[in-house]
């Protein structure tokens, strides 16, 4: 079975449905996603959006000033200043579709302070800004009938013609089992991060890297892979599903402490020095975990600004505004992914790529808090913009995928978790040369055990996502191998300096290399 569009959208994060949305005014789109259509990192997002909405307290110039000094040499300062300068307009686009921001006083958005940022300069939805976003973008794409929804969809490979042109993808249909292609003059790869290579992430269970292994295997090259930020607040909650603290709420006053209620680090520093701060106070004092004190200050104000996390951590039992908030690190962004140009262009021709999947030289070494939505955003207007009307997709060979026999689901939920642990032990917040070398061969192990199973049972749901996680991960570890100084969101004990002379530069992978 085949679908024909002008435009495939991998994705239902924010720079896919932005893209589709835009898409639409020209021709037909399908968006796939592989869960429910709100289910993505957008919606998990609680911060928000870093946009200079107030001229006269903020600038481009210094928010320009505080991406660079977060991306730690390795960001291209003029995508940063035209991405961030964008900024305004693309916020105004979500508010004419329907987007409900906080607001100081009818007309006058609620401007809230991160880490790393010199100025209050957060849009956002109180503590649920990634979901009034996704909420936006769902019912806009909806609302647009040249748009198809394919939930519950799995994009597996691109399919290429003879030249290597992309010309849409491969698509399982997870309900019904059944292979499809969906044929495209264009495709938008927004398909998001790949927390899930790390035991402990923020992540929702979708994002495996799935964007990041197809376009590998396409032939596009993948750069900055050792970048995974850590986010220093998870709620602390062993054997519940994870559960973010917006960096927002350290904005508002609130402190890190240890377990004696002293504080350790500035709490509004930038997220990798905060998370390594983190890490070394649980190795010191022994504890499972630190602490967030917000009980100074506005009891209400901390309510009123923080409804969801407010309710939640006391569903688990947490008073926030009169108890300690027991937080962790976890693997919560990655900063690099599918190479693009200024437009969201990648190697491959007719590919765009955009949002957290793609490393187009916005985010550097390290991102600066609420600054993902900003880019998602800007640049599926840039790709929108850059592409023609899109060509035929006519030529394509059909790819030999199969769905072979069932497989132990037990064996592979337990490779799964010996992945994750593997890295997070050897890639994690602090790593070492013999660690990341070890994880190296490790990973690469499983990842030929991991091929073999796919090579015998096909395309099942779990073993592709498994398979791309692998993959991912073995991206990951390499990168972070071959990088021997400290810079950003990576730290290697072995190389705790950072080494501008030999090392400000941007690791890049094509398939077939090695490092």
């Amino acid at each position: 079975m085949s679908i024909e569009v002008d435009y495939l959208v991998i994705g239902s994060g924010v720079a896919g449905l932005a893209f589709a949305i835009k898409a639409a005014e020209r021709g037909s789109v399908a968006v796939v996603t592989k869960r429910e259509r709100r289910e993505s990192n957008t919606n998990y997002a609680q911060g928000g959006i870093a946009a200079v909405m107030d001229q006269e307290a903020d600038s481009v110039e210094s928010h320009v000033r505080d991406t660079l000094a977060a991306g730690a040499g390795l960001c291209r300062e003029n995508i940063v200043a035209d991405v961030i300068r964008e900024g305004p307009e693309v916020v105004g686009e979500l508010v004419a579709w329907g987007a409900r921001f906080s607001e100081e006083r009818p007309g006058v958005l609620s401007l809230a302070r991160e880490g790393g940022h010199e100025h209050a300069r957060v849009v956002r939805a109180d503590d649920m800004t990634g979901r009034e976003v996704a909420r936006t973008l769902v019912e806009a794409a909806e609302g647009r009938a040249p748009i198809q929804l394919l939930d519950h969809h799995m994009a597996l490979d691109f399919l290429l013609d003879a030249a290597g042109r992309c010309r849409g993808a491969q698509v399982l249909d997870a309900g019904s089992g059944e292979l499809l292609e969906v044929r495209a003059g264009v495709t938008m790869l927004a398909a998001g991060g790949c927390g899930q290579a790390f035991l402990h992430t923020t992540n929702p269970e979708i994002a495996n890297g799935d964007g990041v292994a197809m376009a590998w295997r396409a032939g596009a090259r993948v750069g900055n892979m050792e970048f995974m930020q850590f986010h220093p607040t998870m709620f602390y909650n062993p054997g519940k599903p994870s559960f973010l603290i917006t960096e927002a709420l350290r904005g508002h006053g609130a402190v890190l402490v240890n377990s004696k209620g002293q504080p350790f680090i500035d709490s509004l520093t930038t997220r990798d020095i905060v998370s390594r701060a983190i890490v070394k106070e649980l190795r010191e004092s022994g504890e499972p975990c630190v602490f967030l004190d917000a009980t100074r200050g506005d009891v209400e104000r901390t309510r009123r600004h923080f409804p969801n996390i407010y309710r939640h951590c006391l569903d688990m039992g947490v008073d926030i505004v009169r108890e300690l908030l027991p937080v962790v690190p976890a693997a919560h962004y990655s900063c690099g992914g599918v190479c693009t140009d200024e437009n969201g262009q990648t190697d491959v021709p007719g590919l765009y790529a955009a949002g957290e999947v793609a490393m187009t030289g916005f985010q550097g070494a390290n991102r600066l808090a609420s600054n993902s939505l900003l880019e998602g955003l800007v640049f599926a207007r840039r790709a929108f913009r850059h592409v023609q009307f899109p060509p035929s997709s006519a030529g394509v060979a059909a790819l030999p995928t199969t769905i072979g026999p069932a497989y132990d689901e037990a064996e592979l939920a337990q490779k799964r978790v010996q992945l994750r642990s593997l890295m997070w032990d050897g890639v994690g917040i602090v790593r070492t040369d013999d660690g990341l070398a070890r994880t190296c061969l490790e990973v690469e192990s499983l990842q030929r055990e991991i091929e073999a199973l796919y090579r015998r049972h096909g395309a099942h749901a779990t073993l592709v996502q498994l398979r791309n996680l692998v993959l991912v991960a073995g991206l990951i570890a390499r990168s972070a191998r071959a990088r021997l100084e400290s810079r950003g969101c990576h730290f290697n004990a072995d190389h705790v300096e950072r080494d501008d002379s030999h090392w400000q530069l941007d690791t890049l992978l094509a398939a077939g290399s090695s490092l």
